[in-house]
């Protein structure tokens, strides 16, 4: 229920997800490994990583000092990695996976998420602002299907408890559970005030797949920026609220997300920002904080992924809009 907030939610095949974890994404190597490890002793207990992110050797190394100084143990920690756009290949998901293990000297993962809807040519750039048209797969169906399907054999492995999507639009979902043997357990999106995602929250809702949102602070550092993009922390109404409760802005941002029922990732290399971050869990807004924070919501994509974009597609028919918008909800 909203304002109810969970430590752990439960996936649809039983496995429990951490509601509150810590990004890595832009972390940058001689940081985020000390970053892991100030967070697993402050308490956080998700780590959300990726093979694109080019730091799971050094949270490798982090994990692997705080099991052996009895921080945590394996168990006690939810870890999450994703396939990259260039290893869709049915035949190359395995090995990405065995990758990501390698570099972050597990076993198994907890989950691993389809990082993007497009795929990506093996010999694609590392640098998104170096790909060319050349480079570029598109999305198709077809092809994301056979994608999920060795998806499912990582389950099947053991390699990875639970499997998920990143990115997905309502339209992209649908498609994929035509096909799906297992259902996504997590759809990982862009979610914060000014892109509040509600009929797609209601949507995963529907099909029992938890909604997880990146970026719940607008991500500052992201590496595209735009001059009309807003910034939640700067929001007066998000500050006059945080007076209010006697926390940050973060915070409030934070708990906004919380209480609508999703898991959230914040992140930060920052320790102060890390245990400000994990405070977020004991603010309660009352039910007109969230009315008012509602009423924010603008629609507005701040990573809007156009690396992926096929020459001559524009930011609706990536995304959806007209098809998401036109889908009925039961």
């Amino acid at each position: 229920m909203e304002g109810n907030v969970s430590e752990f939610i439960t996936l649809n095949n039983g496995h429990k997800i951490p509601s509150f974890g810590l990004g890595t994404w832009l972390s940058k190597p001689g940081e985020v490994g000390a970053a892991v490890e100030h967070a697993l002793k402050t308490g956080y207990r998700h780590i959300d990583c990726a093979q694109f992110y080019f730091n799971e050797k050094e949270i490798g190394d982090a994990l692997q000092r705080c099991f052996k100084d009895g921080v945590v143990t394996r168990d006690q920690v939810y870890i999450t990695s994703k396939l990259w756009c260039n290893d869709f290949a049915p035949e190359d998901v395995e090995a990405a996976c065995r990758v990501s293990l390698q570099n972050l000297q597990l076993d198994y993962l907890d989950l691993y998420l389809v990082h993007q809807v497009a795929g990506l040519k093996k010999d694609a750039p590392c640098d998104l602002g170096a790909v060319t048209d050349e480079h570029r797969l598109g999305y198709s169906p077809e092809n994301m299907a056979k994608t999920w399907e060795a998806m499912e054999k990582l389950v099947e492995k053991e390699l990875s408890r639970s499997i998920g999507i990143s990115n997905f639009t309502i339209t992209k979902t649908e498609n994929l559970l035509k096909t799906a043997k297992i259902v996504p357990a997590v759809n990982q999106v862009e979610c914060h005030i000014y892109l509040q995602q509600e009929k797609l929250r209601k949507y995963c809702k529907n099909k029992g797949i938890v909604f997880e949102a990146y970026s719940p602070l607008g991500n500052p550092t992201r590496p595209v920026q735009h001059q009309d993009d807003p910034n939640p922390l700067l929001e007066p109404l998000v500050k006059e609220i945080a007076v209010k409760h006697v926390a940050t802005p973060a915070q409030v941002c934070l708990a906004f997300i919380l209480q609508r029922g999703m898991v959230v990732i914040p992140k930060s290399v920052n320790p102060e920002r890390i245990n400000e971050n994990l405070f977020s869990t004991l603010v309660e807004l009352d039910s007109e904080d969230m009315m008012k924070l509602k009423a924010l919501d603008r629609s507005h994509r701040l990573l809007k992924m156009m690396f992926l974009y096929k020459t001559g597609q524009t930011y609706d028919q990536f995304w959806d809009i007209k098809e998401d918008e036109d889908f009925k909800l039961p």
